[in-house]
């Protein structure tokens, strides 16, 4: 490590639930990745130092956070919002006033990520004030930032969090518009960083803890499955281990597609179960806010019992009634039912090659996230391992022999236990996958990707990843038009699959031309089960569901009157494409003149850089 590095490295997990914030320090003995507790308000006027921060913003009413009750150690100020463990709290009592799943938002091309539209819900208070899905991002990131700096950096102006080596990690399945977005929001927080997929991190963190025996666990041959199912999405990955030399290496092999499926669903589910519940026993039909606060409830419920609680978990909700004994509305969860509403529903039996299922979209349906249309995980889970395992010589998946569970949902037993069972029946010799054991699967990502900023800076090893998927921009065909029939449309690959962070490649493709001078439509496509196609490669008139689509770029890009130019120009250009080192995509157009063009997803207010 140079004498001018930071003194830390530092993960941030920007989790849908919980954010973690973790941290390797150089001049300690022990390079071990700790957890730092982040303080926050729990109560008014009381704050405490927890290792995670719940991923819920609370929007105080005016005049509630008068006297400091609701402020931190570093800010007197008023608090706009209040973030944490109390925010999480008020959700169930309050939830028109509390943005959660801000993170599944950030990657819904459903809204303007930019625009104030969280909460979704305000019921009938129509003084709420929103906030977008970016600004959400930025104010979590914030919250650490400042608690960093109070606790780490108050006599040293080279330990703020702005001078560390910061790593933020994203979904694999995340696409370069949420990527970018992500990137936004840690800009306007004031970091400086590195993104990292959050199934590597998980698995950064299992080296991390076997630093010096992991080659104990795995060897030449094998492939991990990294099974991460957090609070809205679900994540898989394929890690091979690959002999290198006399030494092993570690390659990412695949991710899923991206699925909002994960602890929110089955949050909803049990709410939905209870709900009926109170229909039939106390013949009570719950408003709209009633049951996104017992659906709060029903989360906690939840949580209690995945870490173990045996006994059966209260759930009360405000009532609307004066009938109600002290106004509030009460029923319990116990684990019988919990197994009952959730095992079969989302973990049920299926053979390898099972799909998940599809949905018809409705013409009109209430502005939600764009959940899985199968609430299966491990239908998903099938779908996953056909797609992208070696295969046998009778063409069966060869099913990974290792399994990195993370997530919320994975640290209960019931659930981990069920997904064991269903890969064993999977692989067919009656064997069952080795576990890889990690503590605390809440916290592992973050860990893990300290302990990556860590390897980078000092030497270790590292995953050989790159793009998680390919990138294609659409080329209009020549063909003449026709009459009920839309023109062909090409996908020339910009980025193949594995290239690496932090190069460029030219593209070689003649005839190319750009309009400039008036509004035009770039068409951006991806793809995470082509991996074999090359940097240049073009696909001619591409079918529905051959690639998934990412939001159109519209930009009209200036025309210089001075050479001639005017609104319609058509300009021969050469494509350069740029994975830069943060994992964003850049597609540079040159002419021959020298002039650039450099089109990036999700350019706010849709103008282009030039």
């Amino acid at each position: 490590m140079s004498s001018k590095s930071p003194r830390y490295t530092v993960g941030i997990d920007l989790g849908t639930t919980n954010t973690v914030l973790a941290y390797v320090d150089h001049k300690s003995k022990s390079l071990v990745p700790q957890v730092l507790n982040i303080p926050q308000v729990v109560a008014p006027g009381e704050t405490q130092a927890l290792p995670a921060l719940p991923s819920f913003l609370y929007l105080p009413l005016p005049g509630e956070t008068a006297n400091g009750l609701l402020s931190l150690p570093w800010d007197d100020a008023e608090p706009t919002a209040v973030i944490g463990t109390y925010a999480r709290q008020r959700a169930a009592e309050a939830p028109s006033r509390v943005v959660f799943s801000s993170k599944s938002w950030l990657c819904s091309d459903r809204i303007d990520r930019h625009a104030p539209c969280l909460p979704i819900d305000t019921g009938e208070d129509e003084n709420v004030p929103r906030i977008s899905p970016v600004e959400a991002a930025r104010l979590i990131l914030e919250h650490l930032k400042h608690a960093w700096n109070h606790l780490v950096a108050q006599y040293s102006e080279a330990l703020r969090l702005e001078h560390q080596d910061v790593v933020i990690t994203v979904p694999a399945s995340f696409d370069a518009v949420a990527r970018n977005l992500t990137v936004e929001a840690a800009q306007a927080a004031g970091l400086t960083f590195t993104l990292l997929e959050e199934p590597q991190a998980a698995f950064y963190a299992w080296l991390a803890d076997n630093d010096k025996s992991w080659r104990n666990h795995v060897g030449d041959g094998d492939s991990v499955l990294v099974c991460d199912i957090g609070g809205g999405t679900s994540d898989f990955s394929l890690i091979a281990v690959t002999g290198d030399g006399g030494d092993l290496s570690l390659q990412r092999l695949a991710v899923g597609e991206h699925t909002l499926l994960g602890g929110d669903n089955m949050d909803l589910t049990l709410a939905m179960n209870v709900s009926r519940k109170l229909a039939t026993e106390k013949k009570l039909q719950l408003s709209s806010r009633q049951f996104t606060a017992l659906t709060h409830a029903c989360r906690q419920a939840k949580e209690a019992i995945g870490s173990g609680a045996t006994e059966a978990q209260p759930l009360t909700i405000l009532g609307r009634g004066s009938g109600l004994v002290g106004g509030t509305i009460s029923t319990t969860l116990s684990g019988e039912e919990l197994r009952e509403f959730l095992l079969e529903g989302f973990f049920p039996n299926c053979p390898i090659d099972t799909q998940p299922a599809a949905m018809r979209s409705a013409g009109f349906r209430t502005m939600a996230l764009d959940y899985a249309a199968d609430p299966a995980f491990t239908h998903h889970l099938a779908q996953f391992l056909s797609r992208h395992s070696f295969k046998d010589s009778d063409g069966h998946p060869i099913l990974p022999g290792l399994v990195l569970f993370n997530g919320g949902v994975t640290k209960a037993p019931l659930f981990r236990d069920r997904l064991i069972q269903i890969l064993t029946a999977w692989r067919g010799d009656g064997t069952s996958p080795l576990v890889l054991q990690q503590d605390d699967t809440d916290l592992a990502v973050a860990r893990g990707a300290a302990w990556f900023a860590h390897i980078r800076q000092c030497g270790g090893l590292r995953i050989k990843a790159g793009s998680a998927r390919s990138y294609y921009i659409g080329i209009a065909s020549p063909m003449p038009s026709i009459p009920g029939f839309e023109p062909p449309v090409d996908a020339l690959c910009v980025v193949p699959h594995g290239m690496e962070e932090g190069t460029e490649l030219e593209i070689q493709e003649k005839g190319l031309a750009l309009f400039i001078g008036e509004s035009s439509d770039f068409r951006f496509f991806s793809s995470t089960t082509r991996l074999d196609d090359r940097a240049g490669q073009r696909l001619r008139d591409i079918s529905p569901g051959m690639l998934d689509e990412l939001p159109t770029l519209t930009v009209t890009l200036p025309a210089d009157e001075e050479r001639g130019e005017h609104a319609g120009t058509l300009i021969p250009v050469t494509l350069r494409a740029v994975l830069t080192d943060i994992g964003t995509l850049q597609l540079w157009c040159e002419d021959g003149s020298g002039r650039k063009w450099k089109l990036e997803f999700e350019l706010r207010g849709n103008e282009a850089a030039s």
